[in-house]
C-alpha cells in the first residue's frame, strides 16, 4: 500500500466522520443505548448514566469541530464517555447490593434495618441499553464492578467487555499500556479474590426456563411457600435494597416470605418484565379497596439444566418509582388475575 492511497483512506475516513458529526441528531440516535450500557455499567446507576450520556453528548458537540479523524466517531464517544464517568465518580461511594456489604446474612425472625442514605446499585431495563453480550449488563457483573476502583473499573470495561486493545485504552485513559495491563491484572485479581464473575446469560428464555417463572409466578400469587421454596436453589440467597438485611438458604428464604410478607393468597399477583438481561417481575400488593399497587420489583438469577433448574438469587428492589421506568401498570385493578 502506497503513502498516497494511505493518505487517500484516512481522508476519506476523515470526511466520513465529519458528515457523522455534522448530524447530531442522528448520531444521538445511533449511539445512544450503548453509551447509556458503558454509563450504567461505570456507574451503577440508571439515573447517573442518563446524565453522564448527555454530558458526553455536550462534550462532543462543543468539540465536534476540533475531532481530527484519528478514531472512528465511536470510539472517540466512548472514550469521551469514559472520562465523564471518572470524574462523576471522583470521592463517590461504590454502589453495592445488601449481599456485597460484607455482612452476616439475617435470620428471618430478625429487624429489617432500612437505609436510605446508602446509594443502592439499581437495576436498569433491557430496552434502555444496547449490549452485544448481555452477561456484561447482568446485575451480578455490574455489581462486581462496583468492588473495584474507578479506574480498574474503566480500564476491564474497555478491555474486556467492549474488547480495546491495551494501546487504544491507554489512550483513553491517558496513561501507558503497561499501567492498563497492571490494572487490568489487579481487577482480574480482585474479582477473583472475591469469587466475582459474569455468568452467561442466555438470551433467549427456554421451555424449562419459561416453565419455572410461570410456577413461581403462581406460587407468590397462591402464596405457597412450599412451591416457592421447592422453586428456589438449596443455599439460594435473597436482598432486598434498600434493606440492609440478606439471607441465605431456602428455610431462611421461605420463613422471610412467610412472615415478613404482609400479602396472603392471591393478594400478589407479578407481571413479568426484564431487567439487566435477566427475567424480572413486579410485585403489586393487594390494598384495602380491592386494587393492587406497586410493592418491590424482583430480578432473579437462574441456575441448573432443564430438568434441574432453579432460582439461585433474587434481589427484590423495594422502589415503587422503577415501575414506570420499567413500563409495568401503576396499578392492577381488583379483578385482575395473573395468567
Amino acid at each position: 500500500m502506497t503513502e498516497a492511497t494511505t493518505t487517500g483512506q484516512t481522508t476519506e475516513q476523515a470526511a466520513a466522520a465529519s458528515d457523522e458529526l455534522a448530524d447530531f441528531d442522528t448520531l444521538t440516535g445511533r449511539y445512544q443505548r450503548e453509551l447509556m450500557a458503558h454509563c450504567y455499567r461505570m456507574s451503577g446507576s440508571v439515573h447517573e448514566a442518563e446524565d453522564l450520556v448527555q454530558e458526553t453528548f455536550l462534550r462532543a458537540w462543543k468539540a465536534s469541530a476540533s475531532f481530527q479523524g484519528r478514531s472512528s466517531v465511536r470510539t472517540w464517544l466512548y472514550k469521551i464517555a469514559t472520562n465523564v464517568c471518572l470524574t462523576n465518580l471522583e470521592a463517590k461511594p461504590r454502589r453495592p447490593l445488601p449481599t456485597g456489604l460484607g455482612t452476616a446474612d439475617s435470620a428471618p425472625s430478625d429487624e429489617l434495618l432500612e437505609d436510605h442514605e446508602v446509594p443502592w446499585l439499581e437495576p436498569i431495563p433491557d430496552a434502555a441499553v444496547e449490549v452485544a453480550e448481555r452477561d456484561t449488563i447482568r446485575l451480578a457483573f455490574v455489581a462486581a464492578l462496583q468492588h473495584l476502583p474507578a479506574r480498574q473499573r474503566a480500564v476491564l470495561i474497555l478491555r474486556d467487555v467492549l474488547r480495546w486493545s491495551a494501546a487504544e485504552t491507554a489512550t483513553a485513559l491517558d496513561t501507558t499500556t503497561a499501567a492498563v495491563n497492571s490494572a487490568l491484572q489487579r481487577a482480574h485479581a480482585q474479582l477473583a479474590e472475591r469469587g466475582l464473575s459474569p455468568d452467561t446469560v442466555e438470551p433467549d428464555l427456554d421451555q424449562a426456563q419459561r416453565t419455572l417463572l410461570d410456577a413461581y409466578l403462581q406460587a407468590f400469587w397462591r402464596k405457597d411457600i412450599d412451591q416457592i421454596v421447592q422453586l428456589l436453589k438449596y443455599d439460594a440467597t435473597w436482598d432486598m435494597p434498600p434493606f440492609l438485611n440478606h439471607y441465605r438458604g431456602i428455610d431462611a428464604i421461605g420463613q422471610l416470605i412467610g412472615t415478613k410478607c404482609p400479602g396472603g393468597c392471591n393478594d400478589m399477583p407479578m407481571v413479568e418484565t426484564i431487567a439487566n438481561g435477566q427475567p424480572a417481575f413486579g410485585l403489586y400488593m393487594r390494598q384495602p379497596d380491592g386494587h393492587f399497587e406497586p410493592f418491590h420489583l424482583q430480578v432473579l438469577q437462574l441456575t441448573g439444566a432443564a430438568d434441574d433448574l432453579r432460582v439461585e438469587h433474587v434481589t427484590a428492589f423495594f422502589d415503587a418509582r422503577l415501575f414506570a421506568r420499567f413500563g409495568l401498570p401503576e396499578r392492577l385493578p381488583a379483578d385482575y388475575v395473573p395468567a
